[in-house]
């Protein structure tokens, strides 16, 4: 494998740590939780987590003369605030308080954010353009469908705990009633 094929490799391990890690918690608590607010904690959480660990990745990846790609410090720092910036796009929908109008604009954010990254794939990884779309997409694809998956999950284990709980309390409700000691009316 050459210097060059490392070097694209690691770009790729980077794009996908970089964009479409924080991708996936931001669906999955979009359609656990139903609340925009939650959703942008979370959003914002996830993007400066990833932040400061491709920050560091990066910049302690090597000291810049085995790659000749300049300063760890410079590259830690652009990288991160790169990723976090990346994590933030798709976070800042959730400002506006409907989810589903949220969702629907966070979907438009990350296909605006696919597109722009097999672009400069392309561009500067020399990547086949129709490539680098397919490879983009599929990895988006991937990201969205398990954060949806993971999401959904939660929200049927939290709508069966309250069907349990319901019905617990009903129960609980019927047992007290039938124990409470009957009086009888008296006659006049």
């Amino acid at each position: 494998m050459t210097e060059a094929t490392t070097d694209v490799a690691r770009q790729e391990r980077h794009f996908v740590l970089a964009f479409m890690q924080p991708v996936a918690p931001i669906f999955a608590s979009g359609f656990a939780t139903h609340s925009s607010h939650t959703v942008c904690l979370i959003g914002i959480a996830s993007a400066v987590g990833a932040g400061i660990s491709m920050a560091f990745s990066e910049g302690l990846s090597d000291d810049g003369t085995l790659t000749g790609r300049g300063s760890p410090i410079v590259r830690g720092i652009g990288t991160g605030l790169v990723t976090a910036l990346g994590g933030l796009l798709h976070t800042l929908p959730f400002l506006i308080s409907k989810v589903q109008t949220a969702l629907t604009l966070a979907y438009v954010v990350v296909g605006i954010e696919l597109i722009v990254i097999a672009l400069i794939r392309y561009r500067y990884f020399a990547t086949n353009f129709w490539l680098s779309i397919f490879q983009v997409v599929v990895g988006g694809a991937l990201v969205f469908a398990a954060g949806v998956l993971i999401g959904r999950s939660q929200r049927r284990r939290d709508v069966r705990a309250r069907a349990i709980a319901i019905t617990a309390r009903a129960a609980a409700a019927m047992n007290a009633e039938s124990r409470r000691p009957r009086t009888r009316r008296r006659r006049r």
